[in-house]
């Protein structure tokens, strides 16, 4: 009930697409399914990351306006590369009990929250970034480019989900997991974003762009990456790797 009532007033807000709605129906559904505090988890990730990206919204889109691919309304790829690891936890939980389920579910969304944040941090710095894989200065919005303040941010993010995923009562080894799973998560959307994301070049403006089309109207030309490889793969991988870490990191703990 209460994710339904967040997802209309997203959509109403600009923040969900007609598509992104459906999408974040579906996972809220499944989320709520499994017990209010996969809900309330669901809902803490939604919400920081829409108040993120309202934050300074002008400045950012004027800074990486031409370089991102997609705007501020999410669509239901972004909603299903973001919380679609988070719905398959949810779902195997109600199949299946075990705790395991709460720390894979806890270290994927970690990862999506830890991404948003220091993208969205990270794209105000008011100094350009550093490709993760060379440390050479890139333009601010390149994907695999990294900054202290953003790398910060997506560490707070990773800590806030903790924090939630502790309040919810899902344990140590949960909340570890989030930490873990979000902080791995981010590093490796920037690793794949350096490496194997679609790297796109307009002619017309001489800069690189994630467009298909640039803001110029000029279709741009793959220049490096893998060309299916666009940002919400890049993320989808994110939230699987927060996944795979946040299983992994209870296995790490003392007996409680």
């Amino acid at each position: 009930m209460l994710g339904g009532i967040v997802v209309l007033v997203a959509r109403n807000r600009r923040a969900l697409s007609a598509s992104g709605m459906v999408a974040a129906t579906a996972v809220a559904i499944i989320s709520t399914a499994a017990g209010w505090t996969w809900a309330m988890i669901l809902i803490a990730f939604f919400v920081s990351a829409t108040v993120l990206s309202r934050y300074r919204a002008q400045a950012r889109d004027a800074v990486v306006g031409d370089m991102v691919a997609k705007g501020g309304e999410r669509d239901a790829r972004q909603v299903a590369a973001n919380g679609g690891v988070f719905a398959a936890a949810a779902i195997a939980s109600i199949v299946h009990p075990s705790a395991i389920w709460l720390s894979v579910g806890a270290g994927a969304i970690a990862a999506s929250t830890a991404d948003t944040w220091a993208t969205e941090i990270g794209t105000l710095a008011t100094h350009e970034p550093r490709l993760i894989t060379t440390g050479r200065l890139v333009p601010t919005g390149t994907s695999g480019g990294v900054s202290w303040p953003g790398s910060l941010a997506g560490v707070a993010g990773a800590i806030f989900i903790g924090a939630v995923v502790h309040l919810a009562g899902w344990g140590a080894a949960a909340t570890f997991a989030a930490i873990g799973g979000g902080v791995a998560g981010m590093l490796v959307d920037s690793l794949a974003g350096a490496s194997i994301q679609s790297r796109r070049w307009c002619g017309s403006c001489e800069k690189p762009t994630e467009r298909l089309v640039h803001s110029c109207g000029t279709t741009t030309e793959t220049r490096g990456g893998i060309r299916w490889v666009d940002n919400d793969a890049v993320n989808a991988i994110s939230s699987i790797a927060g996944a795979v870490a946040g299983s992994i990191i209870p296995v790490w703990l003392p007996p409680s």
